[in-house]
């Protein structure tokens, strides 16, 4: 088929070569930076099957798309995600499928996923203080059991990382206290910028803590050494300068954004493309799938959406836009 050749690109000529998957919006979580205080899940039928997920990802695959994450709400709570996993990992062009989880469901999981051909886990963790995480994520005395899924992770091979959004007011003081985790169990820890898809509407810029305040209380802890960023990547990557295992990364979205490079497109759990985080543009693929349309008319209307892409958050930036809301973080899943 002829659009098997062609890549997908922008208008700023921007390739896609990642594609995040929302398996669901449920999330059995309620974090005060992602969740509304009533949220409204999607009915069941709305909801992609695996079967369309595994069908779309072969569609982009097919036209230059590498890499696979899934997130949700929380993607473990989708029933037999692991299946979907292999269906992913089955198609010819992936090279490799990840997925971010809140890790309360990790423990059971993580040899089912592991089994399944999954490339990692990102653990999503906000504070390392059971008092703390309890009010930051609305799960209470789960903090331990998410540590042990860390440990069941490691323990059958599956490489992990650690999320932390960090934010004023709330936990950048254990920034010290993630980056000893860092070291002690030689995993890499992203610290990251907090970003205007709160479901409570609390966001506002004085409590971002940017990136080079986060990495002067890093250096306060441990000296690192600057990694080479690669192409498309979110993170900008440190590791200690003694040698020690783990590494060090800071996800800069707001206050040093990396638009010009992105390469990533989005697929929502109702089946609409987004091609840009930052914008609340969506284009819905789900009809087509459902509709009978074969695979080059859909990959056509990937393209053509995916030839809308917003510019990004830099351009806000450079034109002093402020920023406002977008949308809450478990409707798209990050």
């Amino acid at each position: 088929m002829g659009y098997q050749t062609k890549g997908l690109s922008d208008s700023y000529g921007r390739v896609a070569k990642k594609l995040r998957i929302q398996v669901t919006d449920r999330c059995n979580y309620s974090c005060d930076f992602c969740m509304p205080p009533n949220p409204v899940w999607l009915d069941r039928e709305e909801i992609l099957s695996f079967e369309e997920i595994t069908r779309i990802s072969g569609i982009l695959a097919r036209m230059g798309v590498e890499k696979i994450r899934l997130s949700g709400g929380e993607p473990l709570i989708r029933r037999d995600v692991e299946k979907l996993v292999a269906s992913l990992v089955g198609i010819a062009g992936i090279r490799n499928v990840s997925i971010t989880t809140n890790g309360s469901m990790l423990e059971n999981m993580a040899a089912k996923l592991k089994g399944s051909g999954l490339s990692g886990v990102t653990l999503s963790l906000h504070s390392l203080r059971p008092n703390r995480y309890e009010a930051i994520t609305g799960a209470k005395d789960m903090l331990g059991k998410v540590l042990a899924g860390m440990e069941e992770a490691r323990r059958v091979g599956l490489p992990l990382k650690v999320n932390c959004v960090v934010r004023r007011g709330s936990n950048e003081d254990e920034i010290p206290d993630f980056v000893r985790l860092a070291r002690e169990q030689g995993i890499s820890v992203r610290f990251i910028e907090y970003m205007p898809f709160d479901g409570k509407r609390f966001w506002e810029m004085s409590r971002v803590v940017g990136g080079s305040e986060i990495m002067a209380r890093v250096a306060a802890e441990s000296k690192l050494v600057p990694l080479s960023r690669e192409r498309g990547s979110t993170a900008t990557a440190y590791r200690f300068e003694d040698g020690g295992a783990g590494e060090i990364c800071t996800i800069t979205s707001m206050t040093k954004p990396f638009c010009s490079d992105c390469e990533r497109i989005r697929l929502t759990a109702e089946g609409t493309i987004v091609p840009c985080l930052f914008s609340k543009n969506e284009y819905d693929v789900r009809s087509l799938l459902r509709g009978g349309a074969g695979d080059e008319e859909i990959a056509n209307f990937v393209r053509d959406c995916f030839k809308l892409k917003f510019e990004g958050v830099e351009s806000l930036i450079r034109q002093n836009v402020a920023f406002g809301r977008v949308r809450p973080m478990h409707t798209i899943g990050g």
